[in-house]
């Protein structure tokens, strides 16, 4: 990834001397009884995430919302304000939030600080050489692997308001066998894709897991974090994939620039192959707020429904309830 920029460097600086005016640990938000617990998710997932589990019992803040790129996000002072409020923070880990990293350590010293991905076993996640040895973070689209950060999620709340411990377990369990009715839909839609086709071309390299799990080939002309740039070399690579293979269709992402989907889509053009760009996909942000797309089954739902539609030969079917 890229190195912090001089501002970068001073807005976290800034925001580890507010932080560390936090002397004392704060007392545990109200039980069920009383006032919502104040929770602050870093991404949406995870705050689409603790509210289904928390239900009533929480208050949720998500820090980066609609178009958000967390690997770019510079913390703010608003950010240090809502940790100070908050009773705990849930964050991805896996340098999700790269640039935030330190104030979430100091943080920790004071009030529970939980990395959703810390329970999900190390053999299942990525790491791609790009990746200088570290684990890909977007762990949301393998539905089965989101199904253990709920269960974390659930554990964690449950560890700090014991109280409300049967409440949240109980939430989680509903919401868990959604999720397992989202991840069966999954298989059924893609399977719809012929072979040759499942070849999944986006802005950067976010759904590598969603590949593994489900049986794409992906291809992201950036790497895992958008702070790497394309060259003219990864450019013209997959150009000729592109053309050999005679791919459909590539996407372009929500929060990340289509200047170079669209410089792909040109050289293919040059050399005689159309290739379309499909519906775009959420990839590190959730769509807007009180929309379907705005929730975690919602964001898997829409990506699938675009992939199918643009890589299948027959019309897209309406997704399962």
């Amino acid at each position: 990834m890229k190195p912090v920029t001089r501002i970068g460097t001073i807005t976290i600086a800034a925001l580890i001397v507010l932080v560390s005016l936090f002397t004392l640990p704060s007392a545990p938000g109200a039980s069920a009884q009383g006032d919502p617990i104040d929770v602050v998710a870093t991404v949406g997932m995870i705050g689409d995430a603790v509210q289904n589990v928390g239900g009533d019992r929480v208050n949720v803040k998500t820090l980066m919302g609609p178009g958000i790129d967390p690997h770019l996000y510079k913390p703010t002072a608003g950010d240090a304000r809502a940790f100070e409020r908050s009773d705990i923070i849930f964050y991805g880990g896996l340098h999700l939030e790269g640039r935030m990293i330190d104030v979430l350590e100091k943080v920790a010293r004071v009030k529970p600080v939980v990395a959703v991905t810390e329970t999900i076993p190390e053999d299942r996640l990525r790491t791609p050489p790009e990746f200088d040895g570290q684990h890909d973070p977007h762990v949301w689209f393998d539905v089965t692997l989101w199904m253990i950060v709920v269960d974390t999620i659930a554990t964690e709340l449950g560890n700090q308001w014991p109280d409300d411990a049967a409440y949240f377990r109980a939430n989680a369990d509903a919401y868990l066998a959604e999720l397992q009715a989202l991840d069966s839909w999954i298989r059924t839609e893609v399977a719809r894709i012929p072979d040759d086709q499942r070849v999944l071309v986006t802005a950067h390299d976010a759904f590598g897991y969603f590949g593994d799990e489900y049986g794409f080939e992906v291809h992201g002309i950036q790497g895992v974090s958008t702070a790497s740039e394309a060259s003219a070399s990864d450019i013209q690579e997959l150009t000729d994939l592109i053309v050999e293979r005679q791919i459909r269709a590539m996407f372009v992402e929500s929060s990340v620039p289509p200047a170079t989907i669209e410089a792909v889509q040109a050289a293919a053009r040059a050399r005689g192959w159309e290739v379309g760009i499909g519906a775009h996909l959420f990839s590190d942000a959730m769509g807007e707020e009180g929309t379907f797309e705005g929730t975690y089954i919602g964001m898997v739902t829409w990506n699938v429904n675009a992939i199918v539609s643009a890589l299948a030969s027959d019309e897209v079917a309406t997704p399962a309830a």
